[in-house]
């Protein structure tokens, strides 16, 4: 069997462990055992995603994601669903700047079927598109965008968000749900051009957890996976590096039928992948990491400006991260008001750092978030493709909150008087058409995890 393995017990992985393999065609594959209970989680992540998109056919990633479940060689219409869910199995997709992946959890008896159903698709779906395939889920994602961004309150914030944090050409500088326009402008060609282009072997990582023996899973993926074709026409991703500090404050004033008046903030943070990023993540989940954390307190708690106070860290690899803060204002408190109050304690912490129980209980929340990942065997497989295709090696995986523990209060200080002030963030300012009160506050806070959803 042409496959190369290695296989490490990372230290601070909790004893998980993961073996990495390679078929002849570059399909990357990634084991990791698990006997706890009798499931088995298959993961696929392609290297691809809106990054990778060019000017006029924004969406078409997103789109694939979708299409991709309308039928391949052997398996006709919603057939993958079907099968999956006769043999007790749950399955999903998502797409995201940098990559889309696609995931079943199965009885661990049903694996070999999950293993099937993926490779039929990755080597024959070209078989079963055609236009009306293209056309049936083009009118879907048009209306998930309706649904989800253009008639909720707030639900474009993301969206702009990224096209001002992100120059124009930027390839971060739109989001995965593309426009309108362009996904009308979507051909067969096109969708059949960019199946070709990146829904090749060599351009994916299948990692595979839970109760499984890895001698038969490596035959099952060398069975189906193996005969598929390589690729080696894609395109290398455009550049999506910047300067450190945006060197000024971009803002953008929006006027719409919202239920409260809105302060959304994006600040430029490091890559991840980076000592730094950790550190920027625990800046963050202190000033704005849930109803324990410093903005909330002041806005929500003592103020009384705000009826919901969230944030945290969007992690890219392949552009600068952003640290968000999202506030949405109480009764008639200006944004002005709550902006102050936002930049006071940003500015108190970026002078004073974190108290030791402040570093105490982020480190913890933080790992606890890894530790329910990686506690699941869809999580753990998420998280080894994740790495495998971002950063080169799964084993990451297993030790990444080893890397957030070990960092020191000095440089969350330090990351935080660098990058977290007004001259290092772009701006969004919602302005209600219609009068605000009391009884928009809970819309407001409903609102909120829309956007929320919309950003991970």
């Amino acid at each position: 069997m042409p496959m190369g393995h290695t296989a490490t017990n990372q230290a601070g992985s909790g004893g998980l462990t993961a073996t990495e393999h390679r078929l002849a065609n570059g399909l990357r594959v990634v084991l990791s055992e698990d006997h706890l209970t009798p499931v088995a989680a298959v993961c696929l992540w392609y290297d691809v995603g809106s990054r990778h998109e060019v000017k006029g056919r924004t969406g078409l990633a997103h789109l694939f994601e979708h299409l991709m479940f309308q039928g391949s060689g052997q398996v006709k219409g919603n057939g993958h669903a079907e099968m999956v869910q006769g043999a007790g199995g749950s399955f999903n997709g998502t797409t995201s700047f940098e990559r889309t992946n696609y995931f079943e959890t199965m009885p661990a008896h049903q694996l070999e079927l999950a293993l099937w159903l993926e490779a039929d698709r990755m080597g024959s779906l070209l078989v079963a598109l055609d236009e009306e395939s293209l056309q049936n889920q083009r009118d879907v994602v048009k209306n998930e965008r309706r649904q989800r961004y253009d008639n909720v309150p707030y639900g474009t914030a993301i969206e702009k968000l990224a096209a001002l944090a992100f120059p124009d050409g930027h390839p971060f500088h739109h989001t995965p749900i593309g426009s309108m326009a362009d996904l009308d402008a979507a051909t067969l060609d096109d969708a059949r051009a960019f199946f070709r282009t990146y829904y090749a072997p060599n351009n994916a990582v299948l990692s595979i957890v839970g109760d499984i023996d890895p001698e038969q899973t490596l035959a099952w993926v060398e069975k189906y996976f193996g005969s598929i074709a390589s690729y080696d026409g894609k395109p290398a991703p455009r550049d999506g590096s910047l300067p450190d500090i945006i060197g000024g404050e971009l803002r953008e004033v929006v006027e719409e039928k919202v239920p409260s008046r809105a302060l959304t903030a994006a600040y430029r943070l490091p890559e991840d992948g980076t000592r730094a990023c950790d550190a920027a993540d625990l800046a963050l989940t202190i000033l704005i990491g849930g109803e324990s954390s410093r903005i909330y307190n002041r806005l929500v708690r003592r103020d009384r400006t705000a009826v919901t106070a969230w944030g945290g860290l969007w992690r890219f690899a392949g552009a600068p991260s952003l640290g968000i803060v999202d506030v949405k204002t109480s009764g008639e408190a200006e944004v002005a008001a709550v902006e102050r109050a936002v930049d006071e304690e940003l500015a108190r912490f970026a002078a004073e750092g974190p108290t030791d129980e402040e570093m105490e209980r982020a480190q913890a929340q933080l790992e606890r978030e890894w530790l329910d990942r990686l506690g699941t065997v869809h999580g753990r497989a998420d998280e080894l493709c994740k790495y495998a295709v971002l950063f080169g090696d799964p084993q990451l995986a297993l030790s990444a909150v080893g890397r957030v523990l070990d960092v020191t209060a000095a440089e969350v200080k330090q990351i935080a008087e660098e990058r977290l002030h007004p001259r290092n963030r772009a701006v969004l300012v919602y302005e209600p058409t219609e009068p605000t009160g009391d009884d928009a506050d809970e819309a407001a806070a409903a609102a909120t995890d829309e956007t929320e959803e919309a950003a991970r």
